[in-house]
């Protein structure tokens, strides 16, 4: 895993946090965003965990020069954002990030969520996703390019989407919605090609942006 943040504070902490896990290795930390893009790509890290501000880059884009144009090659992205976050949330979804924490995540979330994402799992920590749930009712949301979309889902595509938006897993999914596992990741293969999307992050971005979080 490689940490990135500016506040070497933040750093440190998160990699004392993180290093008594046995299944953890932390292979750098850096202030500095160039360093970051270097490290992604030398040290082939599972996942990045990264703050909103970089030494020379913004956070979002930071998460978009990780994911490049080798989307399915570049490593997963964990934000922990430090501070203020509401009105970036759905700029860093966007940019490609898969977990969202804030700072009041514990160290418990924290791994949960680097787990979640290293095996292809988008994660919002609670108070992320009720932070954003927030920012999306406050704003003009949905978006109009959204709602065509949206409304072109079946009742199950729906369901599974608003479901993922919340955080559950597949395996969850296929519990609550008692169906099987590989029908859940069906479901998911034809939503990201009916709405042109790439992974789990953008359809929970989706989500919120529709509308469909609003009333789920």
């Amino acid at each position: 895993m490689l940490i990135c943040d500016e506040r070497a504070l933040v750093s440190d902490g998160l990699r004392s946090l993180l290093s008594a896990e046995q299944d953890i290795e932390i292979v750098g930390t850096t202030s500095l965003a160039s360093q970051g893009l270097s490290l992604a790509e030398s040290q082939k890290p599972h996942v990045v965990v990264t703050g909103l501000r970089l030494r020379g880059m913004q956070g979002s884009e930071f998460i978009r020069r990780l994911r490049g144009s080798r989307e399915e090659a570049s490593p997963p992205v964990v934000v922990y954002a430090v501070g203020e976050l509401d009105e970036v949330m759905a700029d860093v979804i966007r940019a490609g990030a898969n977990g969202l924490l804030s700072d009041q995540s514990g160290r418990s979330e924290l791994v949960m969520t680097i787990r979640a994402v290293a095996a292809g799992q988008a994660m919002l920590g609670p108070d992320a996703a009720r932070r954003m749930l927030t920012w999306f009712r406050r704003t003009n949301a949905p978006v109009k390019d959204a709602l065509p979309m949206a409304r072109s889902l079946t009742v199950r595509e729906r369901e599974v989407l608003i479901l993922t938006a919340q955080g559950l897993s597949v395996e969850d999914i296929a519990v609550k919605l008692f169906i099987s596992a590989a029908t859940v990741r069906t479901h998911l293969y034809r939503l990201r090609g009916k709405l042109q999307l790439r992974d789990r992050a953008q359809l929970v971005s989706f989500a919120y942006e529709a509308g469909m979080m609003t009333a789920a």
